[in-house]
């Protein structure tokens, strides 16, 4: 590990004095997280007088000369520490420190009952003082907390001379704090294994060679060539070649997928047998890859509006468990019952199970093909109830197909003008030249002419010159304008076209217009189905909105079955409409692909792109989808339902099950030894329900 590597993935302020900051710090893998490196790191910080660490706990506390530096400046400070070079910590060696206190503690438990009074005194002294030191540091920083609580339920025993008590308790303690680290952490890995490796060289095509190039030089339009067992290290679109790739790594799909021309591939994925030449169209930190590494390392560190309301609800639960334990012995004169109601506490689960829930989910929706940006995203998705769609290239697949084919020359047929315009599309990588060129695969006898070089005029179409006679392909303006071929004999028939919604393309030969090409986008074929579900997940209305012709976008609504639309609209129109619905209340899930969509995604109450958008769209989007599959969108809603329902049931489990055993030790029913197994025991079984997650299929990195 190099020292330019980072060292934490994030700190926060926990709580402040003046002259001194407590910091709640997460370390990146395979970084130090042994208190005397951090503690090195951080004194040398420049105002920094003093640092402290409780690697149990992630906490650093830092004093500091006023007059020099502050907290968040420090916060900053230690979030851009770079990791110690020749050193490493795994987390094998974190989970190893922790069984291994395990072990002890269980150890001591186990013999110490055998030895005399007084030994068993030292040895219940010495497990028992790290469990009171850090109640002791928590309430100095920041009062009363549950490990203040746990501390003194020790205290009380060790006191009373209950050394079985004492005992259980810290290898309760260790034990579930072990268990809850380890599902903590399973959690965390969970969205990491959505990282994808990066390769540091790359074959791309120079000058019609192929050559090695490091990666960080790719440029969109580079065309990179990959062969088998090669990971694809861009998104992309395939420009020749066959070949089979796996994409179980960016989609959850185990079945690999047959590529060929005008596919697309995405960064991260495996070819698995042949070769292929990818026009590059994102690169570097644009990538799909690129963007789930920076989705996963926000995801890490972001809280929800239910998480921060299950920590404030278990920090408000604290004094409520000293009161109880301060009544009931009152009542009693039992310490022993203090001692066990103290170890009755809600903040363990109530923290912990609502952030490992959301990792759970979000690592879910990874593998179904959809990226979440944070717990919060998933959270306003669960909330949504009113979607509205774009329709182009969203309700729509965004794909052009060729619909109609019309001669104007008797010498040619509508096959001919066809098979004419594919001759010279077929160099041309574009949307409108590819679907004329699946067109010409589907004619019964295609037929290639052969032509001079093809020339492009950039947003008009291409020439080239076949049997001694200039052909044209492109738009009106090109080919009437630019080109000076009449086309007003046939105007009728191109109002038609044009009216009934279709893009056209015209091709001149000769000097004359010999045919036109219509084209037109399809309706996805599960865009209903993907409505009604939403319906059933809870959306109370699903409407469109487009820049396209009314009648056009009736026709669709009235298929799909939706409750509006709103049609002929400029961009800023969009935005427009989703602010008025969210002042009337609608908790609004935009789905959208274009530049022109950026504001509705970003008004929305959460914005989901799909995954041909635009880069500003998936930019501004809450939700990002990998799959060119509106079916994703409900699979979103459904993971996020799921997320929310199961955090619920959470927060009733751990509320009910620490309430009765509340009861139960104020009562006296409970030992403290009873206490700390079924309160621990709950808490992990809680954890694990949270960790629960349903994927497509194992995921492969």
């Amino acid at each position: 590990m190099s020292r330019d590597e980072a060292w934490f993935d994030a700190a926060e302020v926990v709580h402040r004095v003046p002259g001194r900051v407590r910091l709640r710090y997460q370390c990146r893998a395979r970084t130090p997280t042994d208190a005397a490196s951090i503690e090195w790191a951080a004194t040398a910080l420049a105002g920094v007088t003093g640092a402290r660490v409780n690697p149990a706990v992630r906490s650093l506390v830092l004093t500091f000369d006023p007059m020099a530096t502050n907290g968040e400046a420090l916060c900053r400070a230690v979030v851009a520490l770079r990791a110690p070079a020749g050193q490493h910590t795994t987390t094998a060696a974190v989970v190893d420190e922790g069984r291994g206190r395990v072990a002890l503690r269980l150890a001591n438990l186990l013999v110490s009952g055998s030895l005399p009074r007084l030994l068993q005194l030292h040895l219940c002294a010495a497990s028992a003082l790290p469990v009171i030191r850090h109640a002791v540091t928590d309430y100095r920083e920041g009062g009363i907390s549950s490990h203040g609580l746990e501390g003194l339920a020790v205290a009380i025993s060790l006191a009373r001379g209950d050394y079985t008590a004492a005992n259980t308790t810290t290898f309760m303690l260790a034990l579930g704090e072990y268990l809850e680290g380890t599902i903590a952490r399973r959690s965390d890995d969970l969205l990491k294994h959505l990282l994808r490796p990066a390769s540091n060289e790359v074959w791309v095509m120079r000058d019609g060679t192929e050559v090695s190039t490091p990666a960080a030089e790719l440029a969109v339009g580079d065309t990179v060539v990959v062969g088998t067992g090669t990971i694809i290290p861009v998104d992309g679109t395939v420009l020749g070649g066959e070949a089979t790739v796996n994409e179980a790594a960016m989609t959850g799909e185990s079945v690999s997928v047959a590529k060929a021309r005008g596919d697309g591939v995405l960064s991260g994925t495996l070819v698995e047998d042949g070769r292929l030449a990818i026009y590059a169209e994102q690169v570097g930190e644009r990538t799909a890859a690129a963007r789930i590494a920076d989705y996963v390392q926000q995801s890490l560190t972001a809280k929800s509006e239910a998480q921060l309301e299950a920590s404030a609800l278990a920090d408000r639960l604290v004094p409520l468990v000293l009161g109880t334990a301060g009544g009931s012995f009152l009542l009693s004169g039992d310490w022993r019952r203090a001692a066990s109601v103290l170890q009755a506490d809600y903040s363990c689960a109530l923290k912990l199970a609502t952030p490992v829930a959301f990792k759970s989910a979000m690592y879910g929706a990874g593998q179904s093909g959809i990226l979440v940006k944070g717990a919060g995203a998933l959270e306003k998705l669960a909330q949504a109830d009113t979607f509205i769609f774009d329709k182009t290239g969203t309700l729509t697949t965004g794909s052009l197909q060729v619909t109609d084919a019309i001669a104007f020359d008797k010498t040619y047929s509508p096959d001919d003008i066809i098979n004419l315009a594919a001759s010279v599309e077929e160099h041309y990588f574009h949307p409108l030249a590819m679907a004329v060129v699946a067109a010409a695969r589907e004619t019964p006898k295609p037929h290639h002419f052969d032509h001079q070089e093809v020339e492009f005029i950039v947003a008009h179409g291409v020439a080239s010159v076949i049997e001694g006679k200039r052909i044209v392909v492109g738009s009106r303006h090109f080919v009437q304008e630019d080109e000076g071929i009449d086309i007003h004999p046939y105007s009728k028939t191109i109002e038609r076209l044009f009216h009934e919604g279709k893009t056209l393309l015209y091709i001149g030969f000769g000097g004359k217009l010999v045919g036109i090409l219509a084209l037109k986008d399809s309706l996805r074929a599960n865009a209903a189905a993907t409505v009604e579900r939403l319906r059933r997940l809870g959306a109370k209305r699903v409407l469109m909105l487009t820049g396209d012709h009314r009648d056009r976008a009736a026709e669709m609504a009235e298929i799909l079955k939706l409750d509006g639309f709103h049609a002929e609209l400029m961009p800023e129109d969009k935005a427009r409409i989703v602010d008025e619905l969210r002042r009337e209340g609608a908790r609004i899930a935009f789905v959208g692909d274009g530049i022109n969509d950026a504001p509705a995604l970003a008004g929305a109450h959460v914005g989901i792109a799909m995954q041909k958008g635009a880069d500003i769209a998936r930019l501004t989007a809450d939700v990002a989808l990998l799959e060119d599959d509106i079916a994703r969108v409900a699979d979103a809603k459904a993971i996020a339902g799921a997320a929310i329902a199961r955090i619920a049931s959470n927060y009733r489990l751990t509320v009910g099950l620490n309430t009765g055993i509340l009861a139960a030790a104020a009562l006296g029913v409970l030992s403290p030894v009873a206490t700390a197994v079924l309160h621990n025991g709950s808490t992990i079984a809680i954890l694990l329900n949270a960790l629960r997650t349903k994927t497509k299929s194992p995921l492969r990195v």
